[in-house]
């Protein structure tokens, strides 16, 4: 790096310093200030700010890796939670803004009321935020090892009287923090760069996101993702230009990817959008690519994206925030990193024959490669920042996240209550909101050297939160999910978790996550059956309250409200979810597979035309989803603004 590059660097860094530091006064009155910025968002800025989130430093890498060693069809378990974002948008965000609550896990005690919603309520905040939330977190910050690795350079920066103490205390704990081991001195110095890199990096996370809250995690993350769009574009133009433009990126990759090319994997299951084309998907493999958005933890938005659609200002600014995210998150980005990740393979061949066990870690970190060896100083920097802003877009948000469990449903709702006999002032809620992030990034950063790659932290990610999803959405749609069908799928993924992470069965990642999908769901569909249902008193409460779509008959009949509107609510947002997956994905196909020269899938009828085709039928779908979402809204929903 040099003087232009640290400008660029230090110049968004004081931006997001003042814009914390300015939102601090208004953040500190109480913890929907904090946590919901006053539920005044936009819907541009929240789903802006979802992307952002999304965007992170590890995913570039992670893409890269899976284009090397799966090729672009194992794309589709990124793009596929499409499905829960617009599913959130369109179905079930206007009941998380009118249930008026701070967490999901605080969620828990509105919709229930038996002896088991308090302990579910606990382990929730404990398990969602604390578990997945650090492994996570873990993940994010292993990425910025890799980003950072190559250019900051804190050794030969800093005098020895500074850096030597450090180094000598990295080798005494014994934990290296980077994937490259050549030399033992070198291994200690390198391991020493990445955890000074990180906490510089955290610490300036820290400071504005703690001291504005939400306000300013916002504010920051729309710049955030502008500057890394803006970087990666530029990124993808510098790859493409050094490998010849498309024509010749194509060319050179057909001749690359024979039967017996690297990873074994020929051209066609390289760029094939199709599962006909790609390599080695089985049924058990298609299943998963096609239900993980539904298996997931975040599958009704539990986490930061409901805690964006209930800080949103009205339930359009929600919808519009959802097809915003998607848009950015799921077609542009990806429309980037195509022809970026297939560029690098021919600018950073892989080794042919047999993969080691570090293969995926080095695939990965071509994309970091590339742009220390490709960019010129002013754009490195550019782009570093960007990748940066991405990282502390993503650390921030899941800071805020986690710690409005620990605030909000562990001090204020147990601490408080049961162990200290006092309530808390707002003010003094602010501030434990604000310790709690301290504490979270402690166990994140503890877990950080336990992961190989990227790619093998975001499997055990998905891993832990399987299973829970389907539940999560049934205890929205239908009336008889109790707090102990809940309990259960959650007590069936944490005993299943470690069994298949360990299995020394012959068994791969689909057959796993199919196993605990399934095996949690059934065990929680299960014990809400053979358990009393909730009271019905209070499952009226909360219908009157959050007002939720789908099989509520016995209850929307007690409350005045004809059954037959709930199911229309349902069915109309679950055909505008499917049509607007549809569209959005089609035009991913069809430009994606025009960018990297995809061969038509052996059932269409012709052997050109295929990019035109699913491209003009996204666009043609455009209208009539949008009519179905941004139409005029249904009374039942109208009333409830």
């Amino acid at each position: 790096m040099n003087e232009l590059d640290v400008g660029i660097l230090l110049v968004f860094i004081v931006y997001a310093l003042v814009n914390g530091f300015r939102s601090r006064s208004i953040a500190s009155k109480n913890l929907e200030e904090y946590f919901l910025a006053g539920r005044t968002l936009k819907g541009w800025q929240a789903g802006i700010s979802m992307a952002a989130t999304q965007f992170a430093a590890d995913t570039p890498l992670l893409v890269t890796g899976l284009i090397a060693t799966a090729g672009i069809f194992s794309l589709w378990r990124l793009w596929i939670y499409a499905m829960a974002f617009l599913l959130l948008g369109f179905l079930l965000a206007p009941s998380w803004r009118r249930v008026g609550v701070l967490t999901d896990a605080e969620l828990t005690e509105v919709r229930y009321d038996s002896q088991a919603a308090p302990f579910l309520r606990g382990l929730k905040a404990i398990y969602f935020g604390t578990v997945v939330n650090c492994t996570v977190l873990a993940m994010v910050l292993l990425a910025a090892t890799r980003l950072a690795e190559p250019f900051l350079l804190w050794h030969e920066w800093l005098p020895h009287v500074l850096y030597n103490p450090l180094l000598h205390s990295v080798q005494r704990i014994g934990v290296p923090f980077t994937i490259h081991t050549s030399s033992s001195d070198h291994l200690w110095i390198l391991s020493t760069n990445n955890l000074l890199s990180i906490g510089i990096v955290v610490l300036v996370t820290l400071l504005y996101s703690t001291t504005g809250g939400l306000r300013s995690v916002v504010a920051t993350d729309v710049v955030q993702f502008i500057i890394a769009m803006l970087a990666s574009v530029i990124f993808a133009g510098y790859v493409l230009h050094h490998v010849g433009g498309f024509y010749s990126l194509h060319e050179r990759l057909m001749t690359m990817y024979t039967p017996t090319g690297p990873g074994n994997l020929t051209f066609t299951q390289l760029v094939a959008f199709t599962p006909a084309e790609a390599k080695d998907i089985s049924v058990a493999i298609l299943l998963v690519y096609g239900l993980q958005w539904l298996f997931q933890m975040n599958a009704d938005g539990t986490g930061y994206l409901a805690q964006r659609s209930m800080a949103c200002r009205s339930d359009h600014d929600a919808k519009r925030a959802a097809v915003i995210f998607t848009i950015s998150q799921v077609v542009v980005r990806s429309l980037i990193w195509i022809p970026l990740g297939l560029g690098l393979l021919l600018l950073f061949p892989p080794p042919s024959g047999i993969l080691d066990a570090n293969y995926t870690a080095e695939r990965e970190f071509t994309f970091v490669q590339g742009i220390a060896e490709l960019l010129p100083h002013g754009l490195r920097g550019l782009m570093l920042v960007g990748m940066l802003a991405a990282l502390a877009s993503t650390i921030d948000t899941h800071l805020n996240w986690g710690s409005s469990y620990w605030t909000n449903d562990i001090y204020k709702r147990f601490l408080c209550p049961l162990w200290l006999k006092r309530t808390p002032s707002d003010r003094s809620l602010v501030w434990i909101a604000r310790a709690a992030n301290l504490l979270i990034l402690a166990l994140a950063l503890v877990i950080v050297p336990g992961l190989a790659s990227i790619q093998t932290a975001w499997q055990m990610s998905l891993l832990l939160g399987a299973g829970i999803g389907t539940t999560l959405i049934l205890r929205w749609i239908w009336w008889r999910m109790n707090a102990w069908g809940e309990l259960a799928s959650i007590a069936g993924s944490m005993s299943l978790a470690p069994l298949l992470i360990w299995n020394p069965a012959d068994t791969d990642e689909a057959q796993r996550m199919l196993m605990m999908a399934l095996g949690a769901t059934l065990v929680s569909v299960l014990t809400a059956l053979l358990t009393p249902p909730e009271s019905q008193a209070h499952l009226q409460k909360f219908y009157r309250r959050a007002r939720p779509p789908g099989f509520w008959g016995p209850i929307a009949t007690a409350c005045g409200v004809p059954p037959q509107e709930t199911h229309t609510r349902l069915w109309k947002a679950l055909v505008t979810t499917a049509l607007s997956a549809l569209s959005l994905f089609s035009i991913l196909i069809g430009v994606g597979s025009f960018f990297a020269h995809s061969p038509s899938p052996s059932w269409f009828p012709w052997d050109t035309g295929w990019s035109a085709c699913v491209f003009t039928t996204g666009l043609g779908l455009i209208p009539i989803w949008w009519r179905l979402a941004f139409g005029k809204p249904h009374d039942a929903d109208e009333g409830m603004e």
